[in-house]
């Protein structure tokens, strides 16, 4: 392609967190290749791509996997201050390509964080200085950037980031504490040295995780560059079938929900034509387009997780079977997330890596405050705080709340009640019991999301109240009534023991 059509067909490439998936949509116009339309954000190269847009052929940019090849048969068990180099350049390219001279914002905050650690030392002023400065710095992004779209922008990857600096302050200050005083968990990603200002650096400008996570630890960072991320030990890592492996299962996600997003959208919810459907029909909506909506995520996960597995960082030792596990940056468990009935399953089997941080770094972390619903409770409001300043956020994640702690009083009464763990244990019942809980799960999953995606209040307050707040009503109910339930079906004895 030559001349003035080569110059109108320019790859922009959408690259986002938990809200889109970095895809690439080009169709066939007038004879001429071009792309959709788009709305332009501040990066050089970086496009909002409209949902309403059906695309002719949709690409997956799976820029990483270059990069990881090159390093992988280039800079395996190189001097390590290559491979912080190559990492920090390549990172800082991304960020550049899709937002411009705004790529300083990231930048700043490494800076400011290597500071923090040299400056502070191992000491709970630097944790609390980091978390404060690195929340402060994410919540000022958001109110500055905030519109009532999702747009491509710096906030998108420095979202992410946040979570990785916050990580290392915590991992760092462990680092100086006493072996004795530490848990395993604790001592498996203490880091005892100093980090100079490249390691950090490429720790945080990785290119398989720079825009869309997964979240992974300074220390197997180091075994990275120090090429110990291998399943043989002084050669590569026989890490290509299974990065292939994902790679392919995500694009299939991306095809299926390619496929369906053209039938089912976030604006049809909002729509005249959707209130005026009949009550059954808005829920069953809900319910599918809350399952077609999360494929945009797996699909993005599953790509990235191939990245890291390509170049080694996704080994997590071996099973016990001697078998290499390659599940260390997995960010989904796939068939669980297809298969699960709970609410619980899909929380356990979908944005695994982010889950964890959360429950290593805030959640274990609120111990001190003798009170476990309560520790729960923060950190599923730091998560919606940290995804962003709308209300929908924390709608979201206040649903959650709700909805675990009513599904485990359910399971905790029908397995405790003779009378209900008898017609559950039926099992020509069992096919029957088993729609039935999923279709209540993803229901109400999908119910969860709609603040999630539409996040401005006028948009989900619209949904809501077309179907008069079921979700609300339900389990709000149920958590006051499943209590006096559970003392007429539960004997009294099994009660007392439980107690106990």
């Amino acid at each position: 392609m030559q001349g003035r059509r080569a110059t109108e067909f320019g790859l922009q490439a959408a690259m986002v967190t938990m809200n889109d998936i970095t895809l690439l949509r080009i169709t066939q116009r007038d004879q001429e290749w071009m792309l959709f339309e788009c709305q332009q954000t501040p990066g050089p190269h970086a496009a909002m791509l409209s949902y309403e847009m059906i695309p002719d052929y949709v690409l997956l940019a799976c820029r990483g996997y270059p990069f990881a090849l090159f390093q992988r048969y280039f800079l395996f068990q190189k001097e390590v201050y290559l491979i912080h180099l190559y990492n920090t350049l390549t990172g800082l390219s991304i960020a550049y390509f899709n937002f411009g001279t705004q790529f300083t914002h990231s930048l700043l905050c490494v800076l400011i964080q290597f500071l923090i650690l040299r400056l502070m030392g191992r000491t709970i002023t630097a944790v609390l200085t980091t978390f404060c400065f690195q929340i402060t710095y994410l919540m000022a992004g958001y109110y500055f950037t905030a519109t009532e779209h999702y747009d491509i922008k710096w906030t998108m990857p420095h979202c992410v980031l946040t979570l990785k600096l916050i990580g290392l302050a915590i991992d760092y200050y462990d680092g100086g504490k006493d072996l004795e005083s530490l848990n395993p968990e604790q001592k498996r990603f203490a880091v005892h040295g100093v980090p100079t200002l490249l390691e950090v650096s490429g720790f945080s400008y990785f290119y398989g995780a720079f825009m869309v996570g997964p979240q992974f630890s300074m220390t197997d960072y180091q075994k990275l560059a120090r090429g110990e991320m291998t399943d043989v030990p002084g050669q590569r890592p026989n890490s290509l079938v299974p990065a292939v492996k994902r790679l392919t299962l995500g694009l299939f996600f991306l095809v299926t929900y390619t496929l369906v997003s053209q039938y089912i959208s976030d604006e049809d919810l909002i729509s005249d034509a959707y209130l005026e459907q009949p009550f059954w029909f808005r829920c069953f909506y809900i319910l599918i387009w809350g399952k077609v909506t999360l494929y945009k995520y797996v699909t993005c996960w599953l790509v990235t997780e191939g990245v890291c597995i390509l170049v080694g960082l996704g080994y997590n030792g071996q099973d016990e079977n001697g078998k290499p596990r390659w599940d260390a940056c997995a960010n989904m468990k796939v068939w669980l997330f297809e298969t699960t009935p709970f609410f619980t399953g899909t929380i356990a089997s979908f944005n695994i890596n982010t889950n964890a941080w959360v429950a290593r770094y805030i959640f274990k972390r609120l111990k001190f405050l003798g009170n476990k619903l309560l520790s729960q409770a923060l950190a599923l409001f730091f998560l919606a705080v940290w995804h962003g300043l709308h209300s929908g956020y924390l709608v979201c994640f206040q649903m959650e709340f709700l909805i675990v702690i009513v599904e485990r009083q359910a399971i905790n009464l029908v397995r405790d009640s003779p009378v209900l763990s008898a017609w559950a244990s039926i099992t020509i019942l069992q096919p029957l019991y088993y729609v039935l809980q999923q279709t209540i799960h993803w229901m109400f999953m999908g119910y969860s999301l709609v603040p999630f995606c539409l996040f401005a209040w006028d948009k989900w307050i619209k949904v809501y109240s077309s179907i008069y707040f079921l979700g609300h009503m339900i389990f709000l109910t149920l958590l006051l009534v499943l209590p006096y339930i559970r003392r007429a079906l539960v004997p009294r004895k099994e009660a007392l023991e439980k107690a106990e």
